[in-house]
């Protein structure tokens, strides 16, 4: 691993954090919703007229045109200050937006990336389908070339924000006679457009994160495919290695947080013997192996960031931050349902960042994005050279 700091790194995160904490909003993230959207809308603008949106994203495109270095100071700052989750800001910011950038015309780069550094567009994915989850070539959602257009006709599923998405990475089969990793196309979907229907999923936690979405010839412009028709597949291992590499960077950063306030509050809170739970063997060797997978995960953090400095893209590597992000946190999250004993089920619906909250949503930590087991299979055939699962 090679990332050191120099001089103008620390004067970089004295800047941060010095505009952070006179600028983070002080209220909470409201609930999935049009609150939601608009409260997010403003601080990501307010981010970028203070020149703090896409740190590393080119120059040309909005952003600060630096190293990830300085983005992983940004995320740790933003994270010490308690900045707001990304909420529906999420796949435009992590993966859409950096997808265009490495795949995109130039014409679709000039439309979109200022757009969404601003905070003027959100975007949600279209890859899932009720039978194409973690078999994401299996896929079925048909593109018909018609003149300069491409009709879509199928259905999309556990589709993030899509209630208040103004564009989409859409997936579609282009050519049902090819093998089902060729004849792929993404394309730039307009949620406008006429014959898009969307059903919002409502979650254990009592918030609408996913939707299923229906496309009844849907009329999208071949100007929109990024890439070219029938090199969907290698468009999506773009996007999929920003989704499994980059995205969660500031969560996984974020954990580490977590942790330290949870040994806290085992040293205040009292278990049923009158003594503070620390004091517990148990459940002190409990946070402490937590504590020492979090310091791993962040460890590996920076050994993404390094390898990142040095690639246009994530590589397969990016995985196992992923895989390994998504069983910690649900094991830090389960572990603060026990310290919070009985007050963990005063449930507030509206307070998103309570812990009870977070922990409901780390059900899908193994899931979204790839399931553990998928997971598992990338890393073992593409980064251990492995041989292929004979059951995938």
């Amino acid at each position: 691993m090679q990332l050191t700091v120099s001089a103008e790194e620390k004067q970089f995160r004295e800047e941060v954090r010095t505009w952070l904490s006179e600028n983070v909003p002080k209220d909470r993230l409201p609930p999935i919703g049009e609150e939601h959207k608009a409260f997010l809308k403003e601080w990501q603008k307010k981010q970028f007229d203070g020149g703090w949106a896409g740190i590393d994203w080119p120059r040309e495109y909005g952003g600060r045109g630096l190293s990830i270095i300085e983005q992983i100071i940004w995320f740790e700052e933003y994270v010490r200050a308690g900045g707001p989750d990304s909420g529906c800001l999420f796949v435009g910011l992590k993966h859409g937006g950096p997808t265009l950038i490495v795949r995109a015309s130039e014409e679709q780069k000039r439309f979109h990336l200022p757009a969404i550094l601003k905070g003027e567009q959100i975007w949600c994915q279209g890859f899932s389908e009720p039978g194409a989850g973690s078999d994401l070539a299996g896929l079925r959602t048909r593109g018909v070339i018609d003149g300069d257009h491409i009709v879509v006709n199928g259905q999309k599923i556990w589709t993030s924000y899509a209630q208040l998405a103004d564009y989409q990475e859409l997936l579609i089969r282009t050519d049902p006679e090819m093998s089902k990793h060729r004849g792929l196309t993404w394309v730039i979907g307009d949620m406008s457009l006429p014959g898009i229907t969307v059903r919002p999923i409502q979650s254990i936690d009592g918030e609408y994160h996913n939707c299923e979405v229906f496309y009844d010839n849907v009329r999208i412009r071949l100007k929109n495919v990024v890439g070219q028709v029938g090199e969907g597949w290698r468009v999506a291992m773009s996007t999929l290695s920003f989704e499994r590499g980059t995205s969660f960077m500031h969560f996984q950063l974020e954990l580490s947080h977590a942790i330290d306030e949870l040994i806290r509050m085992a040293g205040e809170r009292k278990g049923r013997d009158g003594r503070v739970l620390i004091k517990d063997d148990a459940i002190a060797s409990r946070l402490a192996r937590l504590r020492g997978e979090v310091a791993a995960l962040r460890s590996m953090t920076y050994m993404a960031a390094s390898r990142g400095s040095r690639q246009e893209m994530p590589g397969p590597e990016g995985t196992y931050l992923a895989l390994f992000y998504g069983e910690v946190v649900q094991r830090v999250m389960a572990a603060a349902m026990d310290v919070l004993g009985p007050d963990s089920l005063m449930f507030d619906a509206h307070d998103c960042e309570a812990w009870t909250h977070r922990y409901l949503r780390t059900f899908a930590s193994t899931i979204g994005g790839g399931t553990s087991e998928i997971r598992r299979n990338i890393v073992g055939e593409r980064v251990l050279g492995l041989p292929r699962d004979s059951r995938a």
